[in-house]
Formats: structure tokens, sequence, C-alpha cells
């Protein structure tokens, strides 16, 4: 059955819900489409909690979520260039988090094909906010530019973007992120007091540009924005120019526990949530709730903790209990196992048909 997340209600992650939609029919100009997967932004947050009420006001019930990605499933009048089954990435105002999302179809980008579900479909407001900011600051090689936060989600496109460029970019983050960043190619700083003298030291010929208040909330209340900049990103992740970490991906089911972890901070990349989460036999894929998270390991009540292996976020793909696209995957990477076959016969073969009774007619 098709869902959406809504809210009746201001307040946190726990006002969210799930409620049955029926799939909708694309208006002229419009697209439907649906979503694979669908990221999250901090911004929604405060929406949801009432408090951008005097900027941007809602009324309830809201649905809830912006970035999207999936598959065209009904075009509407006057829309050219546009056809059911294309594999698209865009976003929406306050509608993405859902099975179906209907949207201007100016409001789509084709998805590069190598580019992932999981990333396309969160890619919308940090990649414009951050290439917007580049652009404005407009770095030339030999420049040395400062990205705050440069181990978030906008922070992150926007340091890789700077380096493009041919800057050298130095990152404040905490120094459980410096690895990261200097595998980007970022020069990572510990933020915090002290930061100046740190800096200073780091460039002593000074920095030409900072980049800084990087997330632009209004971005997630906006019908439509300058979609090449948004595809001009996504060519670079898909052909691996730029990184964009997913820190976790949960099923639409468990939309309150992905804002619990996102509203704690610190998450090392996007936070996505999975319309299809599929898994193959023996891959052990449980739901990434389970696993040990900032929101939760403080928490006496949690669950135990599962093995590493069965704590691998759900594979975006194609539906439970169909066959793999790609021909001989399963017999390949999920051989049969001897006893399961066995009593998977055994359940499959017809129930013998009872003996007669004597003399009966």
């Amino acid at each position: 059955m098709a869902h959406a997340v809504m809210f009746a209600r201001f307040g946190g992650p726990e006002v969210l819900e799930l409620v049955p939609m029926a799939k909708p029919a694309a208006g002229a100009g419009q697209v439907v489409v649906e979503v694979m997967a669908a990221g999250l932004n901090p911004g929604e947050s405060a929406i949801r909690e009432g408090k951008r009420q005097d900027q941007w006001p809602i009324s309830l019930p809201s649905g809830q979520g912006t970035d999207f990605a999936g598959f065209i499933v009904d075009v509407g009048s006057g829309v050219l260039g546009w056809n059911v089954n294309d594999a698209v990435f865009g976003h929406a105002v306050r509608a993405a988090q859902a099975s179906f999302v209907t949207v201007p179809a100016g409001n789509i980008l084709h998805k590069p094909e190598h580019l992932p579900w999981e990333i396309a479909g969160s890619l919308f407001v940090a990649a414009t906010n951050a290439w917007e900011a580049v652009a404005a600051a407009n770095p030339v090689p030999g420049e040395t530019v400062l990205v705050h936060a440069a181990a978030g989600a906008v922070g992150g496109i926007a340091a890789q973007l700077a380096r493009l460029r041919g800057a050298t970019v130095i990152g404040t983050a905490s120094r459980d992120h410096f690895d990261h960043l200097r595998q980007i190619g970022v020069v990572p700083v510990e933020y915090g007091p002290g930061l100046e003298l740190r800096l200073a030291a780091l460039a002593p010929d000074g920095i030409d540009s900072e980049l800084d208040h990087l997330g632009d909330e209004s971005l997630i209340n906006v019908e439509s924005t300058n979609e090449r900049d948004l595809a001009n990103v996504a060519v670079m992740v898909a052909n691996h120019q730029i990184s964009v970490p997913v820190a976790a991906i949960y099923p639409l089911e468990h939309v309150q526990d992905a804002y619990r972890e996102i509203e704690v901070g610190h998450a090392h990349g996007k936070i996505v949530l999975s319309m299809v989460p599929v898994g193959y036999a023996r891959q052990k894929v449980r739901g990434i709730d389970m696993r040990e998270t900032e929101a939760t390991k403080d928490d006496p009540n949690r669950p135990p903790i599962p093995h590493t292996v069965e704590a691998l976020p759900p594979v975006i793909g194609h539906l439970p209990g169909h066959p793999h696209p790609r021909p001989g995957f399963d017999a390949e990477f999920n051989p049969p196992v001897p006893g399961e076959v066995d009593a998977a016969n055994s359940a499959a073969a017809p129930a013998a048909a009872p003996a007669a009774t004597p003399g009966a007619e």
C-alpha cells in the first residue's frame, strides 16, 4: 500500500505519521514520480516544530520532504521530454517523503545512470546550496578557501567544488572527521577556541574566501530553482569527482527514527529514507534503526546491538520477492543452501492424497 509522511500538529519526530495514499494522477504540466529514495534536511525539522511559521507559514495537516529520486509513472498534458519509466531526481515542497510525489515537470532532472538512488534522492538542497555558495565566492587556482562544517552535506560538496576550481581548501570539523576530509583533499582544522591561531599556522598568507552558514532553508519552500546547477553536481558525483557520503538509510516506516538521528547532529553524511528497501538471501540486512547510533546509544532500553554484518543498510533496488534484474545474480551470489533447498522443495511439493479407507464408497 502507498503511504505518505504527514504531521497534523507541530512537534518532534513523534508527530510524524504514515498515512495511506492513492496513486495520484498528473495534472497539466506535472509528472507523478514513484519515489525510490528521499533525503532528509535539518530545515524540515524546524518547519515541523513550528519554528518557521513567521517566514513560511504552513497549514496542517502537512506533508514533509524536499529531495527525492524515482521513476515517472504518469505524465500530464503539455509535458514534453519526459516519459513513463524515466529515472529522475528532483525536489518537491513538503511532499517528497511518500510513495508517490506530484511535481511540476521543471522540478525534475534525468538521473545519471551511475548515480546511486540514495544519493540522487538527497542531492537537491545540499548540492544547490553548495554550488551557489562556491559560485558566489568564485575561487581561482592559488587561492585558499575556508569552508566551515566541511564534513556536513553542504560543506562537503562545497569544499570539493572549490578544490575542483583549483583552490586550496581548509575545512573545519571535529577530529572524528579528519580522515574523511583528507581523503577528499581538504586540509582539516578543528573548530572551536583557538581556531584563528590554527588557521594562521595552516594559511600564513591568509584566507581568500570563507564559506559559512551554507544551509539555505528557503530551498525547502520553493517550487523551482536553477536546475542546471543541480545537474552539474549530479554528473560530478556520478563521475566520482565529488563524494557524497550516506550516513544511514531507513525504511519509510522508520521516519521518526531517521529524524531523531538527524536532530542529534554530527551524522557523517546524508540520512535517507528508502521506499523499497530490499535484501537478498543470507545478506542479513536489518533495519538501520537497530544499530547503535548517536540517537540511541545512551538509551538504556535500546534493543541489543546486532553483529556488524547484520547492520548493513537496506538495498534500494527491486521489489522483495522479485528476481534480480541482472540474470544469474541470485544463482551467482546467493547459491542455494542444501538444507534450505530441501525445506523449500518439501514446502512446495503437493500434499499426498489421503489413503483410501477400506470399505469407503
